[in-house]
Formats: C-alpha cells, sequence, structure tokens
C-alpha cells in the first residue's frame, strides 16, 4: 500500500472517528438534558411547597441508574471542574466529557479496560483528536492551529513521523526521524 493510500485510508478512519465524537456530544446533550427534566419532575412531584417548582436546583452530584440500580451516567462538579461520565452494563467508565480548566474543555472515549482511546479538545484555542493505542501512546492526531489544519501520525513511542498540513500555499508533507528532525518534505 503507497502513503497515498494510507493516508486516504486515516483520513477516512478519522472522518468516522468525527462523525461518532459529534454523535457521542449530542447523545451526551441529550442525557444531560435527560437529567435535568426527570429532576425537575420528581422535584415537583415531592415538592411540599405548595406546589411550587424550585427554579434552580442545586446539586455537587447527579447520578443515573438503570433498572437494575446500576450506575449509567454520573454528572459531577468538584474541585476539579464539571464532569460527565457515560459507563457501560459493567459499571465502567466509557466516556468522559470535561471542563477541568476553563481554556481545555474535552471528550474522552475509552476502551473496556478504561485506557483512553481517543480524545477531542481544544487546548488554548487549538481545538485536536487524538487517536491512542493500547498504551495510552498517540497513534494520529488532527488539529487546526491559525487555521492551518495537520495530520499528524506517531510511531509506538507517540513521536511524531508524518505530519500533513494544508495553508492558504497549499499542501505540504513533512516525514520525521525517532528525533523528531525532518528527513523528507514536500514541498
Amino acid at each position: 500500500m503507497t502513503t497515498e493510500e494510507r493516508l486516504e485510508t486515516l483520513e477516512k478512519e478519522l472522518a468516522r472517528a468525527k462523525r461518532r465524537s459529534r454523535r457521542l456530544l449530542a447523545a451526551v446533550g441529550l442525557v444531560a438534558g435527560a437529567v435535568a427534566l426527570v429532576w425537575v419532575v420528581v422535584g415537583a412531584g415531592c415538592n411540599t411547597q405548595g406546589g411550587k417548582v424550585p427554579t434552580v436546583i442545586r446539586a455537587g452530584r447527579f447520578q443515573l441508574v438503570d433498572e437494575n440500580g446500576s450506575d449509567r451516567a454520573v454528572l459531577t462538579v468538584d474541585k476539579d471542574g464539571p464532569s460527565l461520565t457515560l459507563l457501560d452494563e459493567n459499571g465502567n467508565d466509557r466516556a468522559l466529557l470535561y471542563m477541568f480548566r476553563e481554556d481545555e474543555p474535552g471528550l474522552l472515549l475509552l476502551d473496556e479496560n478504561g485506557k483512553t482511546r481517543a480524545r477531542l479538545h481544544v487546548d488554548k484555542d487549538v481545538p485536536g483528536l487524538d487517536l491512542l493505542d493500547e498504551n495510552g501512546q498517540p497513534c494520529a492526531g488532527l488539529y487546526v492551529d491559525e487555521d492551518v489544519p495537520a495530520l499528524a501520525l506517531a510511531d509506538e513511542n507517540g513521536n511524531d513521523r508524518a505530519v500533513l498540513t494544508v495553508d492558504k500555499d497549499g499542501p505540504s508533507l513533512t516525514l520525521l526521524d525517532e528525533n523528531g528532525e525532518a528527513i523528507w518534505q514536500a514541498p
């Protein structure tokens, strides 16, 4: 398989991952809305203050449970900031939407062993999508910095080895050695 074919395959995989991330973000939004709605409905049914529904609900943690009473979603706010965790049927974290620092929101997707395998984030106004291997090392990343999109492919140590960018002058491909030094560049 040629380098161009590999890059095309990876770009297709990244596009699919981006679509899945959008769907997951929409699902997270629906879950958060459902939590708020259930809380308001339950609160209204249990309200002993003359039927008035509170306009503000304050809590440090909300938990959504399945029919067996197992946690399936947890919305928390603690010293690190707000987060929404989605759990699988075994109680394992599988997705984490977070805002731990005001300038770095993110979404983590975890495998069945609890290891982060995909990370969607915005670091200092630079959005990025990282795909990680089973050891937590980045394998591929898609970023947009100063309106220049970049696709980076890494080796088993997480070091960038190929970087494709597209700016106003057109595409550029750089191949790097294990020390991060450019060994080939076009154009």
